[in-house]
């Protein structure tokens, strides 16, 4: 494990020194070394993570495809979407912007009397190991993300934004990240606070974002790929996720037609287990959005990446007007 850091800080280093550190003293932002060099680091993580994408998922997809690739042009917006969420730029700005307010609550607390509260100091002696610890903020994670997911395809205005990812047709290991920025925001914002509010270093952030990127990045693989009866109980399984990306079964509650959906947990099925929203079909169904097959309106998500956004923020237009009503789900019964 030193090793890997050692060599980590190493890389870092030297390309803060040899690129970036340049760059922004280039553009006039000496005042912002501290944090590009920060940045640096989630650069250098977004790039292992892709090329951990292709040199190992981009395998199982090659191998045990569920479908044939027939809209590439599609997959490539997602690798857009990818390059700039992997790079970090969002949940590095929210996380560091963040950090300063939170400090001086923090010293306001304190002056007032009041303890801090830090979640790995709950067990002493145990806690305190940085594995365990890390296991255990994983898991937090895990849990607030499972609800907000649910939220995501529970309330009107939010799906409006979230059925962006799930209006891809042909689901990859890059289609993870697409995303309307605005939803992105608002997660990110929610995470970051999370973190600060139970007491999460930065390094233990960026472990917990860098593995469960790399894990949502395997859920969405077009692979045929299941983690056995157990396995798909203990870990979220390719199969598992495209289940929720289903056409009809994913974003709707029990096939009424109404929004909700199955299998919302990120890392963990056991909050679907425990709250009744998972769904074991053995099963590798179409994935898309109800309102894009063409017997349902044919409904256009958007082919490019501006389009996508704009579409989308059409969308949370219409959800927010008086009297709306959610136009992504019509039918009850399966296509």
């Amino acid at each position: 494990m030193d090793w890997i850091s050692n060599t980590f800080d190493s890389l870092q280093l030297a390309l803060y020194e040899g690129v970036v550190q340049p760059l922004v003293f280039g553009l006039g932002f000496g005042n912002l070394l501290e944090d590009a060099f920060d940045a640096t680091g989630w650069l250098l993580l977004g790039l292992v993570q892709i090329a951990v994408m292709l040199l190992g998922i981009r395998l199982l997809e090659r191998r045990w495809p569920v479908e044939p690739l027939t809209d590439r042009a599609a997959v490539r917006v997602d690798v857009v979407y990818t390059l700039i969420h992997r790079l970090g730029l969002v949940r590095l700005l929210m996380f560091f912007s963040i950090q300063p307010l939170w400090d001086w609550g923090a010293s306001e607390l304190r002056l007032a009397g009041l303890p801090v509260w830090q979640l790995d100091g709950v067990w002493p002696g145990v806690t305190d190991i940085a594995w365990v610890s890390l296991l255990l903020y994983l898991v937090v994670f895990d849990f607030v993300g499972y609800w907000l997911h649910r939220w995501q395809h529970g309330w009107n205005w939010w799906w409006a934004l979230h059925s962006l990812h799930h209006s891809q047709r042909q689901m990859t290991m890059w289609s993870d990240n697409r995303n309307h920025l605005l939803d992105d925001v608002i997660n990110a914002t929610a995470f970051a606070l999370l973190a600060r509010l139970i007491g999460v270093e930065p390094g233990q952030f960026v472990a917990i974002v860098v593995i469960t990127q790399l894990h949502e990045s395997l859920q969405h693989a077009n692979a045929r790929v299941s983690f056995g009866a157990w396995g798909e109980r203990l870990l979220v399984s390719p199969r598992f996720h495209r289940r929720h990306h289903s056409i009809g079964i994913g974003h709707e509650s029990a096939g009424r037609g109404t929004l909700g959906g199955h299998n919302f947990g990120v890392l963990l099925p056991v909050w679907d287990l425990l709250f009744g929203t998972a769904n074991f079909e053995n099963r590798f169904d179409a994935t898309g959005v109800r309102d894009q097959l063409p017997d349902e309106g044919g409904r256009d998500y958007g082919r490019g990446f501006w389009r996508q956004q704009w579409l989308g923020l059409l969308r949370l237009g219409a959800a927010l007007r008086p009297g709306a009503r959610p136009t992504a789900l019509r039918k009850a019964s399966d296509p």
